[in-house]
């Protein structure tokens, strides 16, 4: 995509038919996430098959359209997974099935002016609304990496810490390990060094 939202403009033929709406919506590269719907129809698993919805699939596109643009929604109801709204009747359950956000939204142009008004903005309350007004956001930038990665922040920071190991972890056997054996007992090379003279002489 160009840009995010995506809002189409001269969508308000009261004539338009599917394969109009399919063009446009091909000619503004939707036509990859119509395909990954199309692709995932998938009967369902268990004896819910055996009631009216036998076959389940993923959600597509929700295109939201305004009172000059009614005909979408009866162009948009043939398209596989494609759900259509109102703007005025906009709720979470549409903008995140099952509560997971980022769901690909497609505005009519009349939709789109028509926010505002539903929803309002910074320095105006909403009109449809009351007592209604936009959360701002608690973050200026969501550049997170930009943030951390930045001089400002690295100069405030620590050094990354590293632990060095004081000694060995695994322990020796005295016993075969000479280092060991004479670390404990100071006389035992001397005392090998004197054993290997003697069975030298003899």
């Amino acid at each position: 995509m160009p840009e995010l939202p995506l809002v189409l403009g001269g969508l308000t033929d009261k004539e338009m038919s599917t394969k109009t709406l399919l063009t446009a919506l091909n000619h503004h590269g939707v036509g990859d996430d119509l395909l990954k719907v199309r692709k995932s129809k998938n009967t369902r698993a268990g004896v819910g098959k055996y009631r009216s919805t036998r076959y389940v699939m993923r959600k597509g596109p929700l295109v939201v359209f305004g009172d000059d643009s009614l005909a979408v929604k009866l162009a948009a109801r043939n398209l596989p997974g494609v759900d259509t709204c109102h703007v005025n009747r906009l709720n979470v359950l549409q903008l995140a099935p099952g509560g997971h956000l980022g769901r690909f939204v497609i505005f009519t142009q009349d939709a789109f002016k028509g926010l505002n008004h539903v929803f309002g903005s910074h320095t105006k309350n909403s009109q449809q609304k009351s007592h209604y007004t936009l959360n701002r956001g608690v973050m200026n930038c969501a550049d997170l990496a930009r943030i951390i990665n930045s001089d400002q922040v690295q100069s405030k920071l620590r050094e990354t810490r590293t632990s060095v190991r004081a000694h060995d972890k695994t322990k020796k056997n005295p016993l075969t390990n000479s280092a060991l054996r004479n670390r404990l007992d100071p006389f035992n090379k001397d005392r090998i060094a004197a054993d290997k003279a003697t069975a030298a002489a003899l």
